[in-house]
């Protein structure tokens, strides 16, 4: 199999990172913002056309105010600081979310960066932030709601197509491959409808320590697989997955 096209990472164990070394939780999300760096270079060394990672949930509301507080100056520290190497590699920069719910300065950072960064045509780098999946879908009913009202979408009609066009990722592909650090097994809200097909890989690796050969290693395990979309796997792809293969 080949590349894939758009890889999504839930980046995961910032925390768990810090408490095992007994620092404080936003040192953790410091070594994460670093780990994004490394990871948006290989990214673009590996020719992946699309590179979505979430940032910051819906739910992550809820930690402590001061951990909160020192996640926006830290994303504040990314846009500043990385902008010249965004505009170098020609990266294009897009969210996914509800960013208008984030602090003011934030948000215009935000946009200010995607206006600078739209017409380019190299990796584009989505950025999930105050994202829920569940909201999402909330967002896209409501405006197909209002879409009906207006005479402009036949509700009798709707199929996929129709949704998927209402989702925050509508000019973005499904993702081919999601990687999840730090061993957990699960989605935690992100992209439900947009994985349905997507391939998933779980790595032990804690986010802080997440480099470009376990990127690579999560992109080759991935070229192993055969997407059959519900068809039938053939021979020689079952041969490939056999545990000493």
């Amino acid at each position: 199999m080949e590349i894939p096209k758009h890889v999504a990472v839930i980046m995961d164990g910032n925390g768990r990172w810090a408490t095992e070394r007994k620092l404080s939780r936003i040192e953790g999300h410091k070594e994460g913002i670093k780990t994004v760096k490394k990871i948006i270079q290989a990214a673009i060394k590996n020719n992946i056309q699309y590179l979505t990672l979430y940032a910051f949930s819906s739910e992550n509301w809820n930690r402590p105010e001061d951990e909160v507080i020192g996640l926006m100056q830290l994303l504040n520290s990314f846009l500043k600081f990385e902008e010249k190497t965004l505009l170098k590699n020609k990266v294009r920069l897009k969210t996914i979310g509800r960013i208008y719910e984030l602090p003011k300065n934030t948000y215009q950072a935000i946009e200010s960066l995607k206006s600078k960064t739209e017409q380019f045509d190299g990796l584009t780098l989505t950025v999930a932030l105050n994202y829920s999946s569940q909201n999402e879908i909330v967002d896209a009913v409501k405006a197909m709601i209002d879409q009906s009202q207006k005479g402009t979408l036949d509700i009798e009609n709707i199929s996929y197509k129709e949704i998927a066009q209402n989702l925050d990722t509508k000019d973005l592909p499904d993702p081919d491959l999601i990687i999840r650090t730090s061993g957990e097994y699960r989605l935690s809200n992100f992209l439900l409808l947009q994985s349905a097909y997507s391939e998933i890989y779980i790595s032990t690796i804690y986010w802080p320590d997440f480099n470009q050969s376990h990127f690579e290693k999560a992109i080759s395990h991935y070229r192993k697989r055969e997407r059959r979309f519900g068809t039938i796997m053939n021979k020689s792809t079952l041969k490939n997955l056999e545990p000493n293969s």
